[in-house]
């Protein structure tokens, strides 16, 4: 469970219409705002995984 909502937070997270449809961003940009993105959710992940292991922490 944990590891699916980690997969549809990081899904939704990324603008990927955006970056790969855009012939402007070239392959280094495109692997930057990627890196970026990802270290941004990380926390977010985080505070998901530890509210569904412990819900009480929510109240």
């Amino acid at each position: 469970m944990i590891i699916l909502l980690s997969l549809i937070w990081f899904i939704i997270t990324l603008p990927l219409p955006w970056i790969i449809n855009n012939p402007l961003v070239s392959e280094s940009s495109f692997y930057t705002i990627l890196g970026i993105i990802g270290i941004m959710s990380i926390p977010f992940v985080m505070l998901g995984v530890a509210w569904s292991l412990k819900p009480e922490l929510t109240t």
